[in-house]
């Protein structure tokens, strides 16, 4: 009495059970599940693998575009690799689709890693020779767009096969885990070993990964896709114009494309951080790989705290704010100036924008697929989400070239709200998507 505690439970009192409760309630909500990676081995088996590839991949990423900025001085030049990689990403993307579809997909994977690896050897063979044309830096360019164009909708048809449909939403976070934790380590690998080793070292990492990718997609088991008894998937150009018909009409599956594409193409300054980290900032190659990094700092913390995502209702308006908080952010990396801290926190915010994107996208998607035609579509979509960067590189490159980096950077980020918003205002039924709606699956 008098000593100023409530034992009830009053302001002064500690803090009791029930609260400690609810905050550890709380913070189960927003971290990430992790229960596909717990109860499916060839989930785990495939994840670890893509994650080494994909970190390997990235060290070219950073390497490629710094090799030809080096040889060239040009942006253009930079961005021209992304033109490189559309064509075969694009062809490859639509023809191999179908192939998902009626082949052990374990098999298009292990193919795929294999090539990845020659493709890697070459470009070491390209740094040991000092100046190589190009030309040849271009076509292995889009060798790996081409091979990855392959690889990609395989694991993505297979994902649903391996996790049971309530984990989708999980498996799809983790997915984006591997992602951005790959586009994390690979670009800040790459600025270390560019800066301290050269080409040759950063090549050859690259090399290393693809060796570890091969042998984990050795462990998995057959993954051939699934058919519906008396069915049969058509080969060549009758698969991909089935895959076409499907989405024709299908104006919320279509719309999860056009505005990824929007945010992609108009918001995506990667091809200039060349000529921003030697030229603007002048930080180096280690401020190079931080410039390509940075996104996936922001994405990889917006992934781990997706536990909240399974309770939205309306998928498709939460993708339509995480593409305009992208555009904006990115608008703000354009109007930041000489401060390189500030451009890599504007950065940052737009790769968590982009992650909660990517969530909703690939939910949306799976669950509106059947199994006999998720390799087809898969390949559409990992076209679209792979060749939208690649035309986002010759859009910023052109338009640096024509008028300056940072008036390229500012007027994509504009031009990509402005897109969002014109898809939430022509397509109504996407703003109101909901996954618990099934009847909106048609749409």
């Amino acid at each position: 009495m008098g000593d100023g505690t409530d034992r009830a439970g009053g302001p002064d009192a500690e803090p009791g059970p029930e609260r400690r409760r609810r905050i550890g309630t709380l913070m189960r909500g927003l971290a990430i599940d992790i229960t596909p990676l717990r109860r499916s081995r060839d989930y785990r088996v495939m994840w670890t693998g893509q994650l080494i590839g994909l970190t390997g991949r990235q060290i070219t990423a950073v390497a490629l575009p710094f090799q030809v900025f080096l040889l060239t001085r040009s942006s253009l030049a930079v961005g021209l690799i992304g033109l490189a990689q559309i064509v075969p990403l694009v062809a490859v993307g639509i023809g191999t689709g179908p192939l998902a579809d009626r082949v052990d997909r374990r098999r298009l994977i292990v193919l795929s890693e294999l090539g990845l690896a020659l493709t890697s050897l070459l470009l070491l063979a390209g740094a040991l020779w000092g100046r190589p044309p190009l030309w040849y830096l271009y076509v292995l360019a889009g060798a790996q767009a081409g091979l990855s164009g392959i690889s990609g909708p395989a694991r993505s048809a297979s994902i649903p096969n391996l996790v049971a449909r309530e984990q989708l939403p999980a498996a799809m976070a983790l997915t984006q885990v591997l992602f951005n934790t790959s586009m994390i380590v690979g670009p800040a690998l790459a600025g270390l070993i560019l800066a301290r080793y050269g080409l040759t070292w950063a090549y050859g990492a690259e090399l290393a990964s693809c060796v570890g990718s091969i042998a984990a997609a050795l462990m998995l088991r057959p993954l051939p896709p699934k058919r519906e008894e008396g069915s049969e998937v058509p080969s060549g150009w009758l698969a991909i114009r089935e895959g076409f018909s499907f989405l024709r009409g299908r104006r919320v599956l279509l719309s999860t494309f056009a505005i990824d594409l929007n945010a992609m193409v108009f918001g995506m300054p990667r091809a200039l951080f060349p000529v921003l980290a030697l030229q603007v900032f002048r930080v180096g190659p280690e401020g190079l790989g931080l410039l390509y990094a940075a996104p996936s700092v922001g994405a990889l913390l917006g992934a781990l705290t997706t536990g909240w995502v399974g309770r939205i209702r309306r998928q498709g308006r939460a993708v339509v704010w995480a593409v305009a908080v992208w555009g904006l952010a990115i608008t703000a990396f354009g109007l930041s100036g000489r401060f390189f801290g500030l451009a890599l926190v504007c950065l940052a915010i737009a790769g968590a924008a982009d992650v909660i994107s990517a969530v909703f996208r690939g939910t949306i998607l799976q669950l509106s697929l059947p199994d006999t035609l998720r390799g087809r579509i898969s390949g559409i979509h990992i076209m679209v989400v792979t060749g939208g960067p690649r035309l986002g590189d010759v859009e910023a490159g052109l338009v640096a070239s024509l008028v300056s980096p940072w008036f390229s950077v500012v007027s994509g980020g504009i031009a990509c709200v402005a897109g969002a918003a014109i898809l939430a205002a022509t397509v109504p039924e996407f703003l109101g998507y909901s996954a618990r709606d099934e009847r909106l699956l048609e749409q």
